[in-house]
């Protein structure tokens, strides 16, 4: 007799579906697994023995073989210590086989019986309903991360125990907990732009950025507040859609970061210049998400970015453009979603101090070596760069209250109500999404404007990149004025932060 369970895999960041096959027949006494397994995988076959015989259950002396389909694709993580569990109660008798189908079981199990936490829940609960399973079994550690699943009953298994006379009886314990993982708005900020002294046009920059989901770059002298206005950014973007939520829980949950009780906010990641460039992509030799995957959705900030190896700037380049980074690795090619907006902050030298004399002793020469570790590609990618001076006195003791982010992102989220609404028919919500033949369709422009974004573009040499991130700037400049058309004073504006001396 054979049986079926139910279980699944990550690749990436994607749910696998693995049928746990058993079959227990007559022989010599033996305990094997097969189907391209890993190490931690083998080592299930212990763990599951051990919890059965510590829960009072006895297997029989015979020869059992385990199969977990497909063969072809590798199975790592300690997923299926619950189902392989399950799989051999039921072929031995003690569950009833149709109480096992349309469930999915996944769980790491202690040589007790109880089960342990894993990662990558969530994803595999969205695959089971995706599939059109009925019941999904996960470690009751888990339960928090799966509140955003509907369509499907989630059970929560303390242990081994609890679980088999709930298959038993074919009754169990009804998931009642508030099916929502709430965004962050308002006071779940720790930073807010009312912190943030003077800074009027920098603050205008981020407040382009973060309506149109554009990049920016920041350049001015140390303690001028670039990383402030930087951390303040995840306060004024819009809340995230619940296709939104569920990509981004999803990620977390892959990388065992989704933390429990606290709101869902969109990921602000601000990596070391020494990071790696593996820590960044995504890697090993299963695939994790890096920094790139775990900003989609929200912010990645590189903090002085001409300090960063050429090599690891240069990374930039596809998830800018593409929003997704591709990973090949000998077990396959791995597509991580980065969707995120690009900040960068930058010392104008390396003492950081140009053009004030006074305080500069960098030569031309060095100041031009100095900046021109940022590549020409990646600054034709960055759609605003802003100069962020010194404060001065008077904004430093001034009682006039800055504006707040709660006050910025009203505008934001007004001028991404626009962006929605223009682009319904799209698979896009926002101006920076655009390619080519949309910006011909949607950012029109009349004659003035059309004339002068020709002179723009001749006099100034520019890319056809740049040419088209100019318009896409100037629409969402346009959306946060709630102007229905592009007029020359948005285009002048947007250029105002293309001008980088």
């Amino acid at each position: 007799m054979v049986t079926n369970v139910k279980s699944a895999t990550i690749h990436g960041i994607e749910a696998c579906i693995v049928t746990v096959e058993t079959d227990i027949g007559d022989g010599l006494p033996s305990f094997d697994m097969v189907g391209l397994l890993s190490s931690e995988v083998r080592e299930a076959r212990e763990r599951v023995r051990t919890a059965l015989k510590n829960s009072g259950f006895t297997i029989p002396p015979k020869r059992i073989t385990i199969n977990l389909a497909p063969a072809d694709l590798r199975k790592m993580g300690t997923y299926f210590d619950l189902p392989i569990a399950i799989s051999i109660l039921t072929c031995i008798g003690v569950i009833p086989e149709e109480n096992v189908a349309e469930a999915m079981f996944i769980g790491e199990l202690g040589l007790d019986g109880h089960t342990v936490r894993v990662n990558g829940v969530l994803p595999i609960v969205l695959k089971a309903m995706e599939q059109g399973m009925k019941r999904c079994f996960i470690p009751e550690d888990n339960l928090s991360e799966c509140t955003l699943a509907s369509g499907i009953e989630i059970i929560p298994v303390c242990n081994l125990n609890e679980l088999v006379l709930g298959l038993v009886s074919n009754e169990f314990q009804q998931f009642d907990g508030i099916r929502e993982i709430k965004s962050g708005v308002g006071d779940n900020f720790e930073y807010d732009f009312a912190d943030v002294l003077g800074q009027v046009v920098a603050k205008r920059a981020a407040e382009i950025t973060a309506a149109g989901m554009h990049n920016m770059l920041m350049i001015g002298t140390p303690g001028a507040g670039k990383t402030m206005i930087a951390k303040c950014m995840p306060s004024i973007m819009p809340a995230m859609s619940e296709e939104e939520k569920l990509e981004v829980a999803g990620i977390y949950s892959v990388a065992g970061m989704l933390e429990e009780g606290k709101p869902l906010l969109r990921p602000f990641r601000s990596p070391h210049h020494t990071a790696s460039l593996t820590s960044l992509t995504g890697g090993g030799l299963n695939p994790k998400p890096g920094e790139f995957t775990l900003a989609h959705r929200g912010v990645l900030f590189f903090d002085e970015l001409p300090e960063f190896q050429s090599r690891t700037i240069e990374l930039l380049r596809q998830p800018l453009e593409d929003r997704c980074i591709s990973i090949s690795r000998m077990g396959g090619k791995y597509v991580f979603p980065s969707d995120f907006i690009f900040l960068g902050a930058s010392n104008p030298c390396k003492c950081g101090y140009y053009p004030d004399r006074t305080k500069c002793k960098c030569s031309e020469i060095e100041v031009k070596k100095y900046m021109g570790r940022i590549s020409g590609p990646i600054m034709d990618r960055i759609d605003l760069c802003v100069h962020v001076l010194p404060v001065r006195y008077v904004e430093l003791n001034s009682r006039e209250k800055s504006e707040s982010s709660g006050e910025i992102r009203k505008r934001v989220e007004a001028a991404v109500e626009i962006q929605k609404e223009r682009y319904r028919d799209l698979n896009i919500n926002y101006n920076s999404q655009l390619d080519g033949r949309q910006i011909k369709d949607y950012c029109p422009l009349g004659k003035k404007e059309t004339a002068l974004m020709k002179d723009i573009f001749e006099n100034m040499n520019m890319s056809v990149r740049s040419y088209h991130r100019v318009i896409k700037v100037s629409r969402t400049i346009a959306d946060l004025c709630g102007d229905k058309e592009i007029s020359t004073r948005h285009i002048y504006e947007a250029m105002a932060y293309r001008i980088k001396n």
